[in-house]
């Protein structure tokens, strides 16, 4: 947390404490009436908060709480205003946020300050002791915008923390709304579209939703900014009026003047009035400038030849406002405007295709083949996706048991290509989550590539989650650091020739002239063709490993010399799934490292140094 922050010692004995904060916070300085070195001396602690109060983000008070209380007292305004207000006991034994704890970050200031001491944070709001979402700063953490505040605000909060049966609209998807989902609360009930939900089940609706909707009951709208509106107009077209009778539109349209995030036009355009007094109209919108190369390939449902003649494509609006949604979906198409002779203008809006509900395809990286260490990100996928698709030759079953009641798990390994995307489609087109396990990382002959071009092909929208490869998962089986200072600083990822043929450039013999630390994959049905390659160049005497099912239960390992890679690999009957480690690194404890060397200043140092001089 990056916060302007004076830390207020009360009492010399805790000077310690402070300076453990104070390493911590980086934007932090350590104020006292006594002097002590490294501090700053002032003369009285009231005066300073007094004249310093909206001067800093957050005070830390170390020492009796009666006195942090005496001397924030007379300074009290608004929780909006206030800043960050926590104490720490003489002893560093409790931190307790005091002031503004959600909306000036106090709580979370707290949380942090007593992980760097071990203490115990004590924190008093209800929303945070009950693990319940702070919707006073929900829509600052997330990037949203929402126009409810003061008293609505705590009314909507008083009956949320009170667990009132609570609807949850999510109109949209977003890393927001993902949290959402995740941490929902047992009395909120999540809803996709508005008309789903019986308001008279429910004492209240949160909404994330770039739209407005009437509600019978109170509701609290988090905007996210995922609208983007195109212009076109007339040469010197004047803007008066212009941006209030948009807004105007787009609230006729159901959709909030919040959620717009670009401007878009031609490049034609750029300079005109009306553009630069949007951008001001809409604060915090980006402004997207297209040449007429960019938008020429764009379909719009209302091509115009005129326009076509004056600027080299068919729709102005429509095309940029779909170009800055990522070929979105058109949710006002072109509108046609005129408030006074000869100033026409013409707008669209598309909302951003990144965040449509829908069907979506997680490719995720399964590691190694020990479940434990897939990762944080890819284990939640798995336990929400509708179908679990896994390289079952080569991904442990384990891996899956995690799925949800009712999900689809199913094994690639017996699957034609075509047969796997049949059954991905069929999920992605009734709207569902599906989870393509791969091995190790998806991204080192993981054979995504073809899965991504069918993706592309058929609009279909998809991620992908990394995970460990089986190289990694090597070093540390073998307890080795693949780098070695002035010894080998390049790790080469490669495989042998097999059935599918290598670059010319990419012969093993041509790579094992740098005698780089040489991980090789899926070559252990080619080994005497490998291993000749690899004398040409490293001596016969190179350390070797030959890892078989890394992280499996059943894992295997056989170190050698480089001479004797052949006869290892074939008098232990090892397959395919078996990782292959040349070079001097494996097991080297030689060449030490000088980033820890008493003489090499930290580049944390440095930059201290560096700020104390300006």
């Amino acid at each position: 947390m990056k916060m302007k922050t004076a830390i207020l010692l009360v009492s010399a004995n805790s000077l310690p404490i402070a300076q453990t904060i104070c390493r911590e916070l980086t934007e932090s300085t350590i104020y006292t009436t006594t002097e002590l070195k490294g501090c700053e001396q002032i003369e009285n602690l009231a005066h300073f908060v007094k004249e310093e109060f909206h001067h800093f983000n957050a005070f830390i008070f170390i020492g009796a709480m009666g006195i942090c209380v005496r001397s924030i007292a007379p300074c009290l305004e608004d929780k909006h205003t206030d800043p960050a207000v926590i104490n720490v006991d003489s002893t560093g034994r409790y931190v307790v946020s005091v002031l503004s704890g959600h909306v000036g970050g106090a709580n979370e200031l707290t949380q942090h300050v007593a992980s760097v001491l071990g203490a115990e944070a004590v924190v008093t709001t209800q929303s945070d002791n009950h693990g319940l979402w702070a919707l006073d700063t929900l829509a600052k953490k997330q990037n949203w915008t929402t126009s409810i505040s003061g008293d609505s605000m705590n009314h909507i909060i008083t009956a949320f923390v009170n667990g009132q049966p609570t609807a949850l609209l999510l109109d949209i998807k977003d890393s927001g709304t993902q949290y959402l989902e995740q941490t929902c609360p047992d009395h909120v009930t999540i809803f996709y579209h508005f008309n789903d939900i019986v308001q008279e089940d429910y004492q209240l609706i949160l909404a994330v939703t770039p739209f407005v909707y009437s509600s019978t009951i109170p509701m609290l709208s988090y905007h996210p900014r995922v609208m983007h509106l195109g212009i076109g107009c007339r040469k010197n077209c004047l803007s008066d009026g212009i941006s209030a009778y948009i807004k105007n539109e787009l609230l006729n349209h159901r959709v909030s003047p919040l959620s717009v995030a670009s401007i878009s036009t031609i490049e034609l355009k750029k300079e005109e009035p009306l553009i630069n007094d949007l951008k001001i109209q809409f604060p915090h919108t980006l402004l997207h400038i297209y040449s007429a190369d960019e938008l020429k390939g764009i379909e719009v449902p209302n091509p115009s030849e005129r326009v076509f003649e004056a600027t080299g494509v068919y729709g102005v609006a429509e095309a940029s406002a779909l170009k800055s949604a990522a070929d979105g979906l058109l949710v006002i198409e072109k509108e046609k405007g005129m408030l006074s002779e000869n100033n026409n203008f013409t707008f669209a809006l598309a909302l951003d295709r990144r965040v449509l509900r829908g069907g979506h395809i997680e490719i995720v990286g399964a590691g190694p083949g020990d479940p434990e260490l897939v990762s944080v990100r890819g284990q939640r996928m798995l336990k929400e996706a509708d179908l679990i698709l896994y390289a079952g030759s080569l991904v442990p079953r384990e891996l899956t048991l995690c799925a949800k009641v009712g999900a689809t798990v199913r094994s690639s390994a017996s699957m034609s290509l075509e047969e796997q995307f049949a059954l991905m489609k069929s999920f992605y087109d009734k709207e569902l989550f599906t989870v393509r396990l791969h091995t190790g990382d998806p991204c080192i002959y993981g054979a995504i590539q073809e899965q991504m071009a069918f993706f592309d092909k058929h609009g279909m929208s998809y991620h992908i989650t990394p995970g460990i490869s089986s190289f990694q998962a090597a070093a540390a089986a073998l307890q080795s650091q693949f780098t070695i200072p002035e010894k080998v600083q390049t790790i080469i990822l490669t495989r042998g020739e097999g059935r599918t043929p290598m670059p010319e450039r990419e012969k093993l013999h041509l790579l094992a002239r740098s005698q780089s630390t040489m991980c090789i994959f899926l070559s252990a049905s080619v080994i005497d063709q490998v291993q000749e390659e690899l004398l040409q160049h490293y001596p016969p005497t190179t350390p070797v490993a030959a890892c078989y099912h890394l992280t499996w239960k059943d894992e295997r390992i056989f170190r050698g010399e480089l001479k004797e890679l052949a006869n290892i690999v074939k008098d232990n009957g090892l397959t395919l799934t078996t990782m292959i480690v040349v070079g001097e690194a494996i097991d080297n404890r030689k060449g030490l490292s000088h980033l820890y060397s008493s003489k090499f200043t930290h580049l944390f140092r440095q930059s201290e140094e560096d700020k104390n001089k300006v």
